[in-house]
């Protein structure tokens, strides 16, 4: 009995702790109402440092608008998935790693940035550069004028960087973007496995109780 207890226990304990190194995960709305009827351009980047850089994944999730996405997007380096609004991978195996679409603006965009990978779940230590992943916006199809920031250099709207450690800065370029983070929160089947992991050892260990007893 005590055995079985200690061993349930354990596991129990082993699969918080992989539910602990979930994602960290953004939510973004941009207010494009002041560009709104505007032919121009999005742009996602999520790319390493220059020095030595450990395996990160990104993807943009529930991307929605009422703005219309016009043409084929470009897609350079390890970027998989879409076009939008389908979901848009990236790592940060290559020096630049971008997605790109044209897109007419209607008054908003919303989308997430979830973020991933040993580079934030078990930093290694070892690495001398982080990553960033970047999101800008731009009023001509070529993606030259940027829009809605502050950042007249690079054009970003906002931009998260993956430190050494495993955590991430926020640093936002435009006051009509608002990007805030989302709790970790357990897939629903994590939690179904979790709640019949205790049920059955709240079942079986009154009958083990019992037989050993008879």
């Amino acid at each position: 009995m005590h055995k079985t207890f200690l061993v349930v226990v354990v596991l129990l304990l082993w699969f918080a702790a992989t539910l602990s190194a979930s994602a960290i995960t953004y939510d973004i709305t941009v207010d494009t109402s002041s560009i709104s009827g505007t032919a121009g351009s999005l742009d996602f980047q999520f790319n390493p440092g220059p020095l030595t850089t450990q395996l990160a994944d990104l993807q943009i999730l529930g991307f929605t608008s009422d703005g219309a996405l016009a043409g084929s997007p470009s897609l350079t380096g390890d970027v998989s998935g879409g076009p939008l609004p389908s979901s848009v991978m990236f790592d940060n195996g290559t020096g630049y790693n971008d997605y790109f679409e044209g897109f007419t603006y209607g008054d908003s965009i919303s989308f997430q940035v979830s973020l991933y990978g040993p580079a934030l779940t078990s930093p290694d230590g070892t690495s001398t550069s982080g990553s960033t992943f970047a999101f800008g916006m731009f009023s001509d199809s070529a993606g030259t004028d940027p829009t809605l920031t502050s950042d007249t250099i690079d054009g970003f709207a906002f931009t998260v960087d993956v430190n050494l450690d495993g955590t991430t800065t926020l640093t936002n370029f435009s006051s009509e973007t608002a990007v805030s983070p989302v709790s970790a929160v357990p897939e629903p089947s994590s939690l179904l496995f979790l709640g019949s992991a205790l049920a059955s050892f709240i079942v079986v260990a009154p009958r083990r109780k019992k037989a050993g007893s008879s």
